[in-house]
Order: C-alpha cells, then structure tokens, then sequence
C-alpha cells in the first residue's frame, strides 16, 4: 500500500509538473509564431499600399507618399501644431527586408515580375511561387519560409511574398532548445522527486505499519481472554438454568474471535514483507469444491443456487487464500440476497485473465457512492441488518487483500437495479 501510495504521489507530482511546462512552452512558442505572423503581416501590408516597394528615403527617415501641395496658409496663430504621427517601422526595416512581389492580370497572366530585392529568387521561380499562390486562392499565408500577401491593384492582382527563413529558423530553433529544455528538467525533476517522494511518505508509512503492529498485536493479546472466557461456558453449560445466557455469551465470544481472526488476517496480507507462499493450482476443482458447500444453505433459503466454472483452468497461488476468498464473497451474496432470490457464480478464462463472478439479487438498487465503499473495512451498505446477518463489515476488505495480493483486480458494479456482482480478475 505505501510503495503504491509512493508511486501515486510521484505520478501526480510529475503529471502535474508536465502540464505547466507544457502550457508555459507551447504559450511562449504560440507567442513566438504569433508574433513573426503579425510582423510580417505588417510589412506586407505596408508594401501592398505601396505597389509592392518601399517608400523612397530621404536621409534616415522613410518618407510617406503625400498628396499634391496644397496652398501655403499660415496656420492660426492661437492652434498648436500636431505632433508627427509615429512611424511604422524602423528605418533599416527596407535594409533588412527580403522580397519580391509578382503582378497577374485576372486570367491568371504574369505581368511583371520584380525580384530586385531579394537575391535566392529569380523571376521563374518567383513565377511557380506566384501561380502556385494564385490557384489556391488564399488571401495570405506560407509557402515554403516566405509570408505573401495577395492585394487588388485595379483588375489585376499583386502578391508579395517576404522572406521569413531567417525567423522560422529561429523560431524553430527556440522551439527545440525549449522542448529539450523541458525534457531535461522533467527527468531532473523525477529524480528529486523520487528522492524527496520517500521521505514525503515515510510519516504515513510510519503511522501504518504501527497500525498494523497494532492490530496484530492487540488481536493476539484479545484472543487469550476470549479463549478463557469459553472455557468457562463449556464449564458453566451443564447448569440449564443459565443456557441461555451462556449461549448469548459464546456466541458473541465467537464473533469476537472471528473478527480477531480477520483483522490478524488482513494485517498480515498488507505487509509486504511477508507474501503468500504461491503454488500451482487447479483453480477450478478448488472454485467448485468451495462453492458447493454454500447449494445446501441457498436450497433450504429457497434461494436459486447457479454454478458455472469453466473446467480445467490453473493459476499460481495459495489455496489457503483462495478458498478463503470464494467463502467470503459466497457468503456475502448467501447473506444479502433475499429469500427467493438468486446466487450465481461464474469462472472462467477471458483473454489473458482468469474471471471470477459472484452475483446475488438485492431487495433495492446499490446507489454508485456506496459501490466505491464496498471494500472498505467496517462499511455496511446497510447498517440496520448488522445483528440480521450476523458479519461485520470486514470480509470484503480481506477478499480484496487476497486478490491483490495475487495480482489481480476487484471490483463491485451493479447490472440493474437488483442484481450486485462482485468480479476478480487474476493473471494467467
């Protein structure tokens, strides 16, 4: 229980850390992309209004395209001048740029072709690019590493492409380191917290095994005076004037040892220094053996008694554990399933699992929050038929025990609203 509860802890902790990186690096990469998009698509725009060229330059300023002068009026002496508005884009933005751009007519004619500002692009190639882009139909996009635009002059259409290679290079770039850094820190963080997982735990791990000693230790100390206390009624028994009493007292004498004898049981199950000694089995001989003895019980209820085991079937395990476990869950069904109702239980081999199935009818439907109890020591779906049914709330926490100690699987689930079953499902 506490290496699983370990490793669960080490599971969460490392999911939860992938998630964050995760979102923190495909944020920043989004962000990333998203921003080269958005610059180039800036660019494009810029040229598109400008017939696919930047303005001309006059010193270090990019000039705008102006209307015709308009007559010289002095401006009012009383209104302030309005600041220049703010300028695009750097002025070594038409130095650093790489581009051409490509002019077709409405039937898809090449009219002009300009490629003076980049130099890995001639005019065919700057052609394929243009038709390419011209067939699909899309307004902008990437093809290969450059960014176009598509934009109206007249009947014709002019599409600029931008090289982007430089950008996506580093925006690619930036995508690794940060996926391999992400990597490297989760396996660094594995360790430390496979490391720190251990000490974590051991508090609980403490507190658990010293309930275990407890227990195991208070069982052997209640069995002494349980033994006692029924030797005096053997004594005692022969007076009929108290019989019945003392039959009162040896009955709940021996319900006493019982659950001693379970919860001595279930602890030493958990220990995991201590497994059950595995053995060969012919599981099905021992299924059926075990089951029968519970026909007569069900027949003089008026209960309907089905067996089906698959014959032939082997498993490794402990036939001490496993005849413990087909009493309990048979038992259990014999106990709570009304008069004329059904017990069935079902054996056989489903894929590579050995399936065991207990089912039994119900008076009324097992709601879904008390199915995820059912294993729970102590807990009774119905506490009202305590003294009816004459258990106390612990088998199913011993069968699951049993089972996992073999390796498999329990389960309870509900087939409609009258029939429980129990499944176990054990490796080959």
């Amino acid at each position: 229980m506490i290496k699983k509860l370990k490793i669960r802890f080490i599971c969460l902790a490392m999911a939860a850390l992938f998630i964050v990186l995760a979102i923190s690096v495909i944020g920043m990469n989004v962000i990333n992309y998203a921003t080269i998009v958005k610059d180039a698509d800036a660019i494009l725009t810029f040229l598109s209004g400008n017939k696919g060229e930047f303005p001309e330059m006059d010193g270090n300023v990019m000039q705008e395209h102006k209307a015709p002068d308009a007559p010289n009026v002095p401006d009012a002496p009383d209104t302030p001048k309005a600041p220049d508005a703010p300028r695009p884009f750097s002025p070594e933005t038409p130095y650093e740029s790489r581009y051409f751009s490509v002019l077709i007519d409405a039937a898809g004619k090449i009219i002009r072709v300009d490629t003076s500002r980049i130099f890995s692009v001639d005019s065919e190639k700057a052609g394929e690019y243009a038709e390419k882009v011209f067939s699909s139909g899309k307004e902008s996009g990437f093809t290969d590493e450059y960014r176009y635009l598509q934009s109206n002059e007249g009947s014709n259409t002019r599409i600029i492409f931008l090289d982007c290679g430089r950008k996506l290079d580093g925006f690619y770039t930036y995508l690794w380191i940060s996926i391999g850094m992400t990597i490297a820190g989760l396996v660094v963080m594995f360790f430390v917290i496979v490391f720190f997982a251990g000490k974590i735990v051991r508090p609980i791990a403490e507190s658990y095994e010293k309930q275990k000693r407890f227990i195991t230790d208070a069982g052997h100390e209640i069995k002494t005076p349980l033994t006692i206390i029924n030797a005096n009624v053997d004594l005692l028994e022969d007076d009929p004037e108290d019989a019945d009493c003392l039959h009162d007292i040896r009955q709940q004498a021996e319900r006493l040892t019982t659950l001693t004898n379970d919860l001595v049981y279930l602890a030493r199950m958990e220990e995991a220094d201590r497994p059950l000694e595995m053995t060969d089995l012919v599981v099905s001989d021992m299924i059926t053996e075990a089951a029968a003895a519970f026909r007569g019980p069900a027949l003089i209820q008026e209960k309907e008694f089905v067996c089906q085991i698959q014959p032939g079937l082997f498993m490794k395990g402990n036939d001490k554990a496993i005849r413990q476990l087909i009493n309990i869950l048979m038992d259990n069904a014999l106990k709570y399933s009304p008069e004329g109702g059904r017990i069935a239980i079902h054996f056989g081999q489903n894929r590579r699992s050995l399936q065991l199935d207990i089912c039994n009818t119900t008076e009324t439907a097992v709601n879904g929050k008390e199915l995820e109890h059912v294993f729970d020591r102590f807990y009774r779906m119905d506490p009202s038929r305590n003294s009816a049914t004459g258990g106390h709330g612990i088998g199913l926490s011993v069968a699951k025990a049993i089972v996992e100690a073999h390796h498999g699987t329990i389960r309870a689930w509900q087939q409609d609203s009258n029939s429980f079953h129990i499944t176990c499902n054990f490796p080959v």
